[in-house]
């Protein structure tokens, strides 16, 4: 039976990015992921002032940029046929929107490259425990066989996403839900089908749309509606999407087709009890809220940060006091965007209440922005 310092269930961005920095603090780290690798997963991709933030002092936005992630430098907001445009401060470093079959294998091969052992294809069937409740372990198969292997480790974290078996195993208490939540439908247009160098943010009343350059010379090209109209959409994505798109910004063609349109519900989100006896969440595992405000990543790559910080801990605080810290600096950093974030996905607003929701929602990631800047990062956490 193997013994890790770490078993990090979920490879992808928080997983990939919690167990790349545990490694390069001198952890050693096991990572479990379902999916195979390079594969795609539903998921907004633009990123936030604080991801490109963190990827850049982790040194990983050279491959990003590498892979074809365009600069953005500008957000051009359009309330009904108003637009408003707000530009990059001048030598801030530009924003990026990598697809996920790019920066999900940038952060595991990082994680790799600093010593964690990433394992695709496993699933996880067991959380293991002591005695005492302690979490101690996993019990895991890989894909293609059926013997299941069994891993110890002082911690074992769940990164898993929303519906992570680690929380659910756990029973990770709920200690926020949200309410409101929309459906989104997305697809990947070739070419410039906008200015390919800022995001575009559509809002008419009960209805939004957005255009995000990505990878591949490709755009994401979205539409967002409330979760109650989905059901009525779910039989003909692609003419569905088509539709809400031409009626939120009517001169976007997304050309004649035929579209791969995927769709998400959606769901109210929720926050999660961080850690206990042995286990501890990160990313959507332990706090996920609508994607209409497109923030996911960037708090997936904070929290990893955050969260690694804490187990990574030496001034000899206890870990269980460290763990407290995290999950109160990551409450404190995500609330007022959450509560924002709930109200404009019910899409109980008119735009001229919008035109006020949307700076404040700017407005409270910036704690977040100034946090991640004054960490003194350890020469341990840099590539």
């Amino acid at each position: 039976m193997s013994r890790y310092d770490a078993i990090v269930v979920g490879g992808r961005a928080a997983g990939a990015a919690t167990a790349m920095l545990l490694a390069r603090g001198g952890r050693d780290v096991l990572v479990l992921e379902s999916a195979r690798p390079g594969t795609d997963t539903l998921s907004t991709h633009a990123l936030m002032r604080g991801a490109v933030l963190q990827l850049d002092r982790w040194g990983l936005l050279p491959a990003v940029i590498a892979a074809g992630a365009p600069a953005i430098t500008a957000t051009e907001f359009h309330y009904g046929d108003d637009v408003v445009t707000v530009a990059a401060r001048p030598g801030t470093t530009p924003l990026r929107a990598p697809r996920r079959t790019v920066l999900d294998p940038v952060l595991a091969d990082a994680a790799r490259e600093a010593g964690a052992q990433v394992v695709f294809g496993a699933r996880v069937t067991e959380v293991l425990r002591d005695v005492r409740g302690t979490v101690i372990g996993v019990e895991y198969v890989e894909r293609g066989t059926r013997t299941p292997v069994r891993a110890h480790a002082a911690i074992v974290v769940g990164a898993d996403g929303r519906r992570s078996t680690v929380a659910e195993a756990v029973d990770a208490p709920v200690e926020h839900a949200g309410t409101a939540s929309s459906a989104v439908l997305y697809t990947y247009v070739p070419g410039p089908v906008a200015s390919p160098d800022r995001y575009r943010w559509h809002y008419r009343p009960g209805l939004t749309a957005g255009v995000i350059p990505t990878t591949g010379g490709e755009a994401c090209v979205w539409v967002g509606v409330p979760t109650a109209r989905f059901d009525a959409l779910r039989g003909d994505l692609e003419g569905a999407h088509r539709a809400l798109l031409a009626e939120a910004v009517p001169e976007l063609d997304p050309g004649p087709g035929p579209l791969r349109v995927r769709g998400f519900p959606g769901v109210p989100g929720h926050v999660r009890r961080a850690s206990g006896p042995g286990w501890a969440l990160v990313g959507d595992a332990g706090y996920f809220k609508d994607p209409l405000t497109a923030h996911g990543i960037t708090d997936a790559l904070r929290d990893a940060e955050l969260l690694a910080r804490a187990l990574l801990d030496s001034s000899g605080r206890t870990r269980a006091a460290a763990l407290r810290d995290y999950q109160d600096t990551r409450d404190r950093l995500s609330a007022d965007v959450a509560a924002l974030t709930e109200r404009i996905a019910s899409y109980r607003w008119d735009l001229a209440e919008l035109r006020e929701l949307l700076p404040a929602l700017s407005a409270a990631m910036r704690p977040e922005v100034e946090t991640l800047r004054a960490l003194d990062p350890p020469t341990t956490l840099a590539a």
